[in-house]
């Protein structure tokens, strides 16, 4: 069994997804082995401090080793480890990089926001995408958020916004930047008719959850709002008590859901579809390209 791993170091949660690879008649698929995620939260010491604390990057050290671990007892051929928005903003990311290599002997890379869509794009949803609908791709994730506008299944723009869950919980996001996304949304999706919302991330995946819509149905965004008025109508506590959220969810969900609305909002969208693809499944997706669609193995 062919075995890929990809490592996702975002600026809320660290995952590790690790895919079984297998062959069929059109190329290559993945089936899901094992996913693990560690809510390290770096996006509060890099957004507040523009540095990562020693205890933060010890608990990243450990993760790293404990994922190296991992993939070597499961038999992991090939991986891709990516750092995000936290990473990037963090002057002491370099210098991070070099311990990760000496403590887990794990290569990882700091990716910039246009890689970051790039490797999302990678999960080829428009394959699947209503060739008379044109979408706005949402990415929400807790330093940024990615958009991109496909018309007949093409990605004709894309753009990253320094706008995040945990950037705005702690109060680090700035108003020109919304209303640089406001501009450029609106003028992306000014001329679209029948324009549809593709959310991503693990905040509307839990939402979409949440809603109780049927797999493969859009979540209407009026159900979208009301579920946002429902959880920020309870405190934190009583989120996580009530509607059984991790805690580490239960306080992102909230600028999640902001984020998601405000520029549903802007563009009129009605419906937002939730694939439930991420940064990690388009990690595999991509070593999948570069190393098996053009290879002797295909």
């Amino acid at each position: 069994m062919l075995r890929y791993a990809a490592i996702d170091i975002g600026s809320n949660a660290v995952r590790l997804l690790i895919a079984d690879i297998s062959k069929h008649e059109e190329g290559f698929n993945f089936k899901k082995n094992t996913l693990i995620r560690v809510p390290l939260r770096l996006g509060d010491d890099a957004f507040l401090n523009h540095h990562i604390s020693a205890k933060k990057v010890d608990d990243l050290l450990k993760t790293m080793s404990a994922f190296k671990n991992l993939m070597d007892v499961y038999g992991v051929t090939k991986y891709l480890a990516c750092a995000t928005s936290a990473m990037r903003e963090a002057k002491n990311g370099a210098e991070i990089i070099k311990q990760v290599k000496k403590h887990a002997d794990l290569d990882l890379e700091i990716i910039e926001g246009q890689r970051e869509a790039n490797i999302i794009y990678s999960n080829h949803i428009e394959e699947n995408l209503d060739i008379k609908k044109s979408y706005l791709y949402i990415d929400v994730g807790g330093g940024s958020t990615e958009l991109s506008v496909f018309v007949n299944r093409e990605p004709i723009a894309s753009k990253s916004f320094d706008i995040g869950t945990i950037r705005i919980l702690d109060n680090q996001d700035k108003e020109e930047t919304w209303e640089e996304m406001k501009n450029w949304v609106k003028d992306q999706t000014r001329d679209l008719k029948n324009l549809a919302g593709i959310g991503t991330g693990g905040n509307i995946n839990k939402l979409f959850r949440m809603s109780e819509e049927k797999d493969g149905m859009p979540l209407p965004y009026l159900k979208l709002k009301t579920l946002f008025n429902n959880l920020n109508s309870h405190s934190l506590k009583e989120r996580i008590t009530i509607f059984g959220l991790n805690p580490d969810r239960a306080d992102v969900i909230i600028p999640a859901c902001e984020i998601f609305i405000t520029l549903l909002k802007w563009t009129g969208i009605k419906q937002i579809y939730v694939p439930k693809v991420g940064m990690v499944d388009g990690i595999i997706n991509l070593l999948i390209e570069e190393n098996l669609t053009h290879s002797t193995y295909a």
